[in-house]
């Protein structure tokens, strides 16, 4: 497998270190990811997201959503079973888990709910207006100073 350097992008940007962590973890090969539970992103609106998790045999009071540090943490500890079953087959795995998605900046979690069988972790991105683009006024040549600086949003 190809490895890639990328000291020359360390040395020649300034505040891109984000995206140079991100490029290390996606690019380093040792680390295994984990395949279970199984989860799907989709896009429900154009700055709104949904990630569901399959989590068939958990109830709400043994999983577990955080925020850490621009992560989303999801885990699931299953409590201990009570009676006596004999299992002649046991096919819906209920161990332990926890999967991590990073999140990217002015992405909250908006709010989760679990109902049959999945987890639904609702997310949105709200981008402050300070940094959404706006249009500014030019003066003319004449000297005069511009009327205003207005900002509209431009998208």
């Amino acid at each position: 497998m190809r490895t890639f350097d990328f000291a020359p992008l360390h040395r020649a940007t300034v505040g891109f270190d984000q995206i140079a962590d991100l490029m290390d973890r996606v690019m380093s090969s040792d680390i295994q990811q984990p395949s279970y539970p199984p989860y799907n992103i989709e896009k429900t609106a154009d700055d709104a997201y949904r990630i569901s998790i399959a989590v068939a045999g958990f109830s709400e009071d043994e999983l577990n959503v955080e925020v850490k540090a621009h992560a989303l943490v999801v885990s699931a500890r299953k409590g201990e079973e009570t009676g006596d079953r004999t299992y002649l087959h046991r096919g819906i795995a209920t161990r332990a888990f926890e999967r991590r998605f990073t999140l990217a900046d002015h992405v909250r979690v908006e709010g989760a709910s679990h109902a049959d069988g999945m987890l639904h972790i609702d997310l949105v991105r709200e981008v402050p207006e300070a940094l959404k683009p706006r249009r500014i006024e030019i003066a003319s040549a004449s000297g005069s100073a511009p009327k205003s600086i207005t900002s509209a949003a431009v998208n």
